[in-house]
């Protein structure tokens, strides 16, 4: 194991409440000191000594919604091209859906992933159980034998749970488990032909909408079940300005329940869509800039807890139709960190809360180690020029699929290293 001093280094550390100017002492892949006054700590014989610049050192990010897919659709990503872009993008640890061919709904499908992990990642995967057998809702899995193998959260991905008494359960024997049930909601029904946001640019392009609605009653549905049940309950991705009340008001009255929002909800709204972009084409949809607005709020307030890429890679023949037949979702494992940036170089949110919702909140939420830079926490973290300019290009992509919908977008700030356990996984080619 290398052992490494980052100096000269802005160290944001949320987990310490610590933004300021120091080093970062990495001794046999674990944090030894960090900070101002890490210097004091004296350097490990044979330690590699790394000037960074006044470049910002930062805990890892944690993705917690990471679609990816093998098993059935390695010709959209693998688990081994999911963790490479993630390392371009200072990704340290990611959340892998269950939603997989097949379904990661039994022990043997968690081993294969943590395995495959291993055998070929160059970050931290993290498999996530399907709540229900198949997705589909119905039948419940073993949530205490998929844990034991190394589940870290209960969810049915891009699939709701219409039934109230299966969502109930499933939140009891979680309860008991001291798992987290993650859950994106939408309604079955309502809005269930909608391919965007419901309202009069969606009638301007001729195109059925989904209500917000179709979103909130199902999340309140939840909320109260949540509360019911007295269970940890995260809503995997929200994205309009009542379902962030709806989470605000269950949080006020003492409910165990957290909240994401994947990046393209803070930095696209509707009229993104142009004229018929399918890379715009998502789940949930974009929102109106009015939402797009309130979300940063609540971001900001702790109302919503994490931010997500929801990367989803589709691959050509998905995305190249009419805007209603595509397939809905994108990739964002690259392109997170660099838009979430515009939040900060926009004044919108300081740059330590930043932080804290793509790295230290998404570890504590699922249990993970990581997250920080204290002495003792494994040395996963992400090195950012946070003034660097570069422009997202397609065939720059490490995705095996290239359904951004950052394509060509002009970003400030950029991951130029990442270490996992210690090791340097990836580092800028200008660097």
């Amino acid at each position: 194991m290398t052992n490494l001093v980052l100096q000269n280094a802005r160290i944001v550390d949320p987990s310490q409440t610590m933004d300021e100017h120091g080093c970062v002492i990495i001794k046999d892949g674990k944090i030894a000191a960090s900070g101002a006054k890490a210097h004091n700590q004296g350097v490990p014989e044979g330690a590699t000594i790394i000037d960074l610049n006044g470049k910002a050192v930062m805990p890892g990010l944690v993705d917690t919604r990471v679609f990816i897919g093998e098993p059935g659709a390695e010709y959209r990503e693998t688990i081994a091209s999911a963790s490479q872009a993630a390392a371009a993008g200072g990704i340290t640890s990611a959340i892998m859906m269950p939603d997989t061919d097949p379904v990661i709904d039994d022990v043997a499908l968690v081993e294969f992933v943590k395995r495959t992990a291993k055998d070929t990642a160059i970050i931290n995967i993290h498999p996530a159980a399907a709540i229900t057998r198949q997705l589909i809702g119905e039948e419940m899995t073993e949530f205490g034998l998929l844990k034991e193998a190394g589940a870290v959260a209960f969810t049915n991905g891009r699939n709701t749970i219409q039934n109230a008494q299966v969502m109930r359960r499933a939140m009891t024997y979680a309860r008991d488990f001291d798992a987290v049930i993650a859950s994106e909601t939408r309604d079955q029904h309502l809005g269930a032909t909608g391919v965007m946001n419901e309202g009069l640019f969606a009638s301007w392009l001729g195109l059925s909408g989904t209500p917000r609605e179709a979103e909130l009653i199902p999340l309140e549905r939840d909320l109260r079940l949540a509360a019911l049940t007295r269970s940890k309950y995260h809503a995997a991705q929200i994205s309009c300005a009542m379902s962030a009340q709806a989470v605000k008001n269950s949080k006020d009255s003492g409910a165990k329940v957290t909240a994401g929002i994947s990046i393209n909800h803070l930095c696209l709204n509707e009229n993104d869509i142009g004229e018929f972009r399918t890379f715009f084409r998502l789940s949930p949809p974009l929102r109106a800039e009015e939402d797009r607005l309130a979300m940063i709020d609540a971001l900001r307030e702790g109302t919503l807890d994490i931010i997500v890429s929801a990367h989803d890679p589709q691959d050509v023949d998905t995305k190249r139709l009419p805007f209603a037949d595509a397939a809905a979702g994108a990739i964002g494992l690259e392109t997170l960190l660099g838009a979430a940036l515009r939040l900060y170089h926009n004044d919108s949110i300081s740059l330590l809360r930043l932080v804290e919702v793509l790295s230290t909140a998404p570890a504590r939420i699922f249990g993970l180690d990581a997250g920080s830079l204290k002495a003792g926490s494994i040395a996963d973290i992400a090195v950012v020029d946070l003034d660097m300019p570069w422009v997202v290009k397609q065939e720059e992509l490490r995705s095996r699929s290239k359904n951004t919908c950052f394509e060509g977008a002009r970003l400030q700030g950029k991951a130029v290293m990442t270490i996992v356990g210690g090791r340097i996984v990836y580092q800028d080619d200008n660097q």
